[in-house]
């Protein structure tokens, strides 16, 4: 796991210097800690820096790296799983390895199928391989966005970098607040590629590339090279189950592939406890097992994952979080350099820095919910499509009735009967928006002050999910789960597991997130994976014989965080002083009377708006942090 970085220059007279990389590389050291390097074109077209956390061939693994004749460099952030293959493959083909590390497969293989070698490459990654033959830089991100890659263009450069805050380390570069940005984070709690909360500069989407030529100043488009779109299993449900075991073992066996300590994540979830206990069978020793845990039961999964620790005999870790946690939100802000609304940030940085201590590289269970229909809201979106054959009066009737149920208290049946029945008056893809989306666009509006409403295009992300909802094949459990995939799990879960591991210097690997696994899981009919009584039926059924039966009976919990009743108790006042600030965002952005009364609704326990309040006082952090100038200045 890595940092990576560089400048192609689009001009002439815009030749590459060593120390612009310099610059580019320091502030992406908490990536890779271990080792930095650098590499200029000889004609100073382009310019490749890299900063490095050792996991394969810790002595001979450095970047960047060329091919046999150094016409191709690449730097590249991940892990290529297959590599071992690849390998041999190559070198059958006459190619000369200098190292035993995974990266250099990457030159050899471009070398053979140029900018499709992307295809076979099975893992998480961000790269950039410069091409010098032929002058030209090609960018991409693995499939699933496990890995980020941000550039921007300026003054006849083009500069690329694993996070944001490299390029704004540059003299010189804008840093302008793009407010079409800023309104999609507050509805979603991120900012989705390929836009940028900085105005110019762009995340490339997952499982896409660009290409750009030195001298000229624009690039072909980013285009896809993997879309997620697999055929319809045809065998029965045994034949499915049969086939499950030997795709999970070996999502994870490919992921133990290490020359430094390893561990895994450990909730007491199914999708962990599979990952912990797969680990076991493959004889991982020794087995080490982490936890994160809070004092409020409602949230806290300790004991279950102490029960699958000892079933499995690991040597086990648990760290408990309470509102204390204050001491890491600048942390998260720095990291965090595109806005994340997500707190969960919280426990997943505390238990990457607690893991940290023991191992170099972590498994976790991320992507299960995704492939097997884990979240409550698939099982909720097959439910409500039934509703949608009622009369749609009826329908109106029934979302105005929910406001009678007492909906306050997260976590609750009332509180979940309350957001159903409030979805079932809009379409599929608006009751699913209003499940996932943290501010509704109606209370955004009515905060929003007139200049800022003027700046922005409303519909835009509303659009946008609405296509990604009904642009997916199949029902509504399908179409939920397809959106995710090309929302939340990127921009979300896996902005959140990345940044979070990576300010620790910690590697994490998602064995659920194995794309064969994915194709194989979303191939299956819905009802095998969610059902009347919810989501994982086959999952759960395949591992009766794995883990301990009070784990698979459970209900689902989440990585969730009581920032609700912390806002009303030790937090009240850091809420107040933040996101009422009269020298804040929020200030610039709101109408002050609105924002206030809409704060004190939450502190007082009149209403519950925990996650849209969370979602200002990281934005108001992250602005403190890194000054963009706004319209409104």
């Amino acid at each position: 796991m890595c940092g990576i970085a560089g400048i192609l220059s689009l001009a002439p007279d815009r030749p590459i210097e060593a120390g612009e990389l310099a610059t580019l590389a320091e502030p992406l050291a908490h990536r890779g800690p271990d080792d930095e390097g650098r590499y200029v074109d000889p004609q100073r077209r382009c310019g490749l820096a890299f900063r490095r956390l050792a996991i394969i061939d810790l002595a001979g693994g450095r970047q960047p790296l060329a091919n046999e004749d150094e016409t191709a460099w690449v730097v590249f952030n991940g892990e290529i799983y297959n590599f071992p293959a690849l390998r041999r493959e190559l070198e059958a083909r006459g190619h000369r390895f200098r190292t035993h590390s995974d990266t250099e497969t990457i030159v050899h293989l471009y070398e053979e199928h140029g900018a499709g070698c992307l295809e076979r490459l099975h893992g998480m990654f961000a790269l950039a391989l410069w091409d010098a033959r032929r002058g030209t830089l090609l960018l991409a991100r693995d499939r699933f966005g496990k890995k980020p890659l941000t550039y921007v263009t300026h003054a006849g450069r083009l500069y690329f970098a694993s996070e944001a805050k490299a390029l704004l380390a540059l003299p010189g570069l804008p840093r302008e607040l793009d407010p079409r940005s800023l309104h999609r984070y507050l509805l979603f709690q991120y900012v989705p590629a390929p836009h940028s909360i900085f105005r110019g500069f762009r995340q490339l989407p997952p499982g896409y590339r660009v290409t750009w030529t030195a001298g000229r100043p624009a690039a072909a488009a980013p285009e896809p090279y993997y879309r997620l779109a697999p055929a319809p299993f045809r065998g029965t449900y045994a034949d499915a189950r049969a086939q499950l075991g030997p795709l999970l073992t070996a999502a994870v066996e490919k992921r133990l592939i290490a020359d430094v300590p390893l561990g895994a994540f450990l909730s007491g979830g199914i999708d962990s406890s599979i990952v912990v206990g797969l680990m076991r069978r493959l004889g991982v020793a020794p087995l080490r097992t982490f936890t994160i845990g809070f004092p409020d039961a409602r949230y806290d999964e300790t004991a279950y994952a102490r029960q699958v620790a000892r079933h499995f005999a690991s040597e086990h870790h648990e760290h408990i979080v309470t509102p204390a946690a204050r001491e890491v939100l600048d942390t998260l802000a720095y990291h965090f350099d595109e806005p994340l609304a997500d707190s969960s940030a919280i426990p997943t940085y505390y238990v990457s820095r607690y893991t940290r201590q023991s191992v170099t590289v972590a498994l976790t269970g991320d992507g299960g919910d995704e492939a097997f229909g884990g979240y409550d809201r698939y099982r909720a979106a097959r439910i409500a499509a039934r509703a949608d054959a009622l009369p749609r009066f009826l329908r109106a009737l029934l979302a105005g009735a929910a406001g009678l149920l007492p909906h306050h208290r997260p976590r609750t049946w009332t509180n979940r009967a309350y957001r159903f029945l409030r979805g079932l008056a809009g379409t599929p893809a608006e009751r699913y928006r209003a499940w996932v989306q943290i501010f509704a666009p109606e209370t955004l509006a009515a905060l929003y002050r007139p200049a800022v409403a003027a700046a922005l295009a409303p519909r835009e992300p509303l659009d946008w999910f609405a296509e990604l909802y009904d642009g997916a094949p199949g029902n509504a459990a399908e179409r939920a789960a397809r959106a995710d995939y090309a929302s939340y799990l990127p921009y979300d879960l896996l902005t959140k597991v990345d940044r979070a591991s990576m300010a620790c210097s910690l590697e994490c690997r998602c064995p659920f997130l194995d794309h064969v696994l994915v194709e194989f899981a979303l191939s299956l009919p819905t009802a095998w994976r969610v059902d009347a009584r919810g989501g994982k039926r086959i999952l759960k059924d395949w591992a009766r014989d794995l883990l301990p039966p009070d784990v698979l009976t459970r209900g689902k919990m989440g990585f969730g965080v009581p920032v609700g009743a912390w806002f009303r108790g030790e937090l009240a006042d850091l809420l107040r002083g933040t996101v009422l600030a009269p020298d804040g965002l929020c200030a610039r952005m709101f109408d002050a009377a609105r924002l206030r009364a809409f704060t004190e609704a939450h502190i007082s326990g009149r209403s519950n708006h925990e996650h849209p309040l969370w979602s200002l006082l990281m934005l108001e952090r992250w602005f403190r942090r890194w000054r963009p100038t706004t319209p409104w200045d």
